[in-house]
């Protein structure tokens, strides 16, 4: 039921959803599917799959992304940190991979945190169902004859005698058009925009995009809904027997900060995978541009949190990764465009950053990089080097602008020995842990419920609620989390409207 007050309404529903990424698509599916009223509230635009195919790539990431992919995390050096905004969450704007979290990294989550009942055993039926409706597969690299990136890539893991394996992505009929990261415009990724929320929307879920939640609502205990804006500029009441907070590892701390919901834990401890981009000439034609994302993996430092994969490669994602280089320099590349490859050497960070809500609706993100990391860092270009060049590289460049082009591994040596922290040009795409769930003591802000200490009424199920760094792209262990989180909800057979 609505009602109108002026330029203020009021919206009863059974339980509110807040995001409607990987975490938020989880909750309303299955709340839906139990026979409760759903209503979720998304911050960006809706986009369907005409929509991304009709846009340019440049346009879809302005639209897609919150600033347009270009959030400062401030610190030495600025981190700029990448995150979707849309109907779909970041699944709409990411590589679609799915991993399943190590159970080692489960039991050690479980340790540390306080917390158990998250362990492989007992997400293993929700990561089952994910697979089964999201319909994974093993992707060749050599699929439609493309992908020659990722071929180099296990030539040159191959003659180190290093472990690599082909990604595990949520696509069915890939095309390889090379737009994973502004949006699949053919419809084969399987985001959370064609799938679980179509199917939450059947069963009678209501997703309401362009609508801006400015705070929960509370009486110093219980939450019972959210003030929101929408597409309009009008503000809406939604008035909810239960709220699921899934507005990601952003905008969850933000808003809890907002509402004085554990103002003080929330948003302490945003943990960071960071992604170094290296840029490698081959001498025979490479044609990056002809493929998809992310087909093979370098496995072999994965315990150490190091990662290596290709990206995207288009001209203008190579001007960006180039923009702080002179226009000279920059244009030689564009001329050896058919010979590059982009890749993407990920590393799980030890310090951590913070989110601080600030008046007006904004935030300010800070990043502690320990000595430690900078090593990692160093360490972990050293190895994305060696395998490219084990490949057949005979140019790569850091993503360093003052650094020039390197040949050898010698060269890649005094690199290593030169380089600063303040150097590095970093970007992020995975943040986590920013409302982590632990015990209260040992600086959870959610219990093993999901709920914020000292609240009812009240779940977080995204990306914020893990209790660590991943070390692995997090899809696969955010959804895993929501669905248990949700699964708990519904056992415990709270009341419906």
């Amino acid at each position: 039921m609505r009602r109108a007050f002026g330029r203020q309404r009021s919206v009863d529903t059974d339980v509110l959803v807040i995001g409607s990424g990987a975490g938020g698509s989880v909750a309303a599916l299955e709340l839906a599917a139990a026979g409760r009223q759903v209503t979720v509230l998304e911050e960006g635009p809706r986009a369907d799959t005409t929509a991304l195919a009709a846009a340019s790539p440049a346009e879809n990431m302005r639209n897609l992304y919150r600033n347009g992919g270009l959030t400062p995390v401030l610190g030495t050096p600025t981190i700029v940190y990448g995150e979707g905004r849309a109907v779909g969450g970041t699944t709409l704007v990411n590589g679609g991979l799915l991993w399943e979290p190590p159970p080692a990294l489960l039991a050690r989550w479980a340790a540390v945190s306080g917390i158990d009942g998250y362990r492989a055993a007992d997400l293993a039926p929700h990561l089952k169902t994910v697979s089964a409706r999201l319909g994974p597969i093993v992707q060749q690299h050599g699929d439609g004859g493309a992908n020659r990136d990722s071929r180099l890539l296990a030539v040159g893991a191959d003659r180190l005698g290093w472990r690599w394996q082909h990604a595990r992505r949520v696509v069915q009929g890939c095309l390889h058009r090379n737009r994973c990261t502004t949006g699949c415009p053919s419809g084969a990724k399987q985001s959370m925009a064609v799938s679980y929320l179509p199917r939450a929307e059947a069963l009678g879920a209501h997703i309401r995009p362009d609508t801006r939640v400015l705070r929960l609502l509370h009486d110093g205990r219980t939450v019972h809904g959210a003030l929101a804006t929408g597409p309009d500029g009008a503000r809406t009441e939604y008035r909810a027997r239960s709220v699921f907070l899934a507005a990601g590892p952003l905008g969850t701390p933000g808003l809890l900060q907002r509402s004085r919901i554990q103002q003080r834990r929330a948003g302490r401890d945003l943990a960071l995978h960071v992604n170094l981009r290296t840029v490698a000439r081959f001498p025979e034609r490479v044609a990056a541009h002809d493929g998809t994302i992310f087909t093979a993996q370098l496995k072999e430092f994965g315990d150490r949190g190091i990662l290596v994969m290709p990206s995207n490669v288009s001209r203008g994602a190579l001007a960006a990764a180039l923009a702080g280089r002179d226009p000279a320099e920059v244009t030689q590349y564009l001329d050896d465009y058919d010979r590059l490859g982009v890749y993407t050497t990920q590393v799980r960070l030890h310090g951590t950053a913070t989110v601080r809500a600030l008046p007006g609706g904004g935030l300010l993100l800070r990043h502690n990089m320990t000595a430690v990391d900078h090593g990692a860092l160093v360490e972990a270009f050293r190895i994305g080097s060696r395998l490219l060049l084990a490949a057949g590289a005979d140019q790569l460049t850091p993503p360093v602008s003052s650094a020039p082009p390197l040949s050898t591994m010698a060269e890649v040596e005094e690199f290593c020995r030169r380089v600063r922290p303040g150097d590095w040009e970093l970007v992020s795409v995975h943040g986590m842990a920013s409302a982590r769930m632990a015990q209260a003591e040992r600086g959870g802000v959610c219990d093993e419920r999901g709920r914020p200490y000292g609240f009812e009424g009240l779940r977080v199920c995204d990306a914020s609620v893990l209790p660590g760094v991943t070390g692995i792209s997090p899809q696969g262990t955010i959804m895993a989390f929501a669905h248990e989180i949700t699964a708990r909800f519904i056992e415990d057979g709270e009341p419906t409207a």
